[in-house]
């Protein structure tokens, strides 16, 4: 059985025309026809026009169900990660990776069921300071959150890393997992030239393909471009 994930920042849905808009994410989130995906940079400000965006992405994509993990309060609502999901999904668990008295950060943790077996998608959004990376690196690699005893399936780790050399983050991610090599960059939307937006993922998942997505609409939609991976899930729990 095969899976495919998606990252995407969406940068609180504003575009490279300064345009605001929820729909237009979620018209760009469509074309990924994706079974997950990643969704970092969201408000969910209920009832407050283009800030009330994890629900109203959610009522356009009705074959979707998400979880939303917030990391802190911002115009009156929450801000952080959202991961959509079509197939059925368990424990849904949001983790504070912050470092000292920088913005707060999270991991979102989905327990993905795919058939019979259980995939585990921790959705992340690491701090632009390199000192700051390095110790949510740290943190994300211990019992508390990726080596948890509870955890019976492989795991994927993606989203915005703010890493595009091969810092110290990216070489302890290495250190537990594979990584997708994508050829395409991901930042800033039209013209993009660093890589910030990762995959990490257990050796019992094969990678089948890569591709960044550079639709007319994605390209202006946000300041990242969608990254999308598809998983051979041969494995069993």
């Amino acid at each position: 059985m095969r899976v495919r994930i998606a990252t995407y920042n969406v940068h609180k849905c504003r575009g490279l025309d300064r345009r605001t808009s929820p729909e237009r994410i979620g018209e760009v989130i469509r074309e990924l026809d994706a079974d997950v995906i990643a969704i970092q940079e969201i408000l969910d400000v209920r009832d407050h026009g283009p800030y009330d965006q994890a629900r109203r992405i959610g009522e356009l994509l009705h074959e979707y169900r998400w979880c939303f993990g917030a990391n802190r309060e911002l115009r009156g609502g929450a801000y952080g990660n959202m991961t959509l999901t079509r197939l059925p999904f368990g424990t849904c668990q949001n983790y504070d990776i912050t470092w000292r008295k920088r913005e707060r950060r999270g991991c979102l943790r989905t327990d993905i069921q795919v058939g019979e077996s259980l995939l585990h998608i921790f959705n992340v959004h690491l701090g632009t300071s390199f000192v700051e990376r390095r110790h949510q690196a740290r943190k994300l690699l211990t019992d508390a959150v990726l080596k948890r005893a509870n955890l019976s399936g492989p795991r994927v780790v993606l989203g915005d890393f703010n890493e595009w050399t091969r810092g110290l983050a990216s070489r302890l991610m290495g250190t537990e997992f594979e990584a997708v090599k994508p050829r395409g960059r991901t930042y800033p939307g039209v013209l993009p030239v660093l890589h910030l937006d990762h995959f990490y993922y257990d050796k019992q998942l094969k990678v089948r393909s890569v591709k960044l997505h550079r639709s007319r609409t994605a390209l202006v939609a946000s300041d990242h471009l969608p990254l999308v991976a598809e998983f051979e899930c041969g494995w069993r729990s």
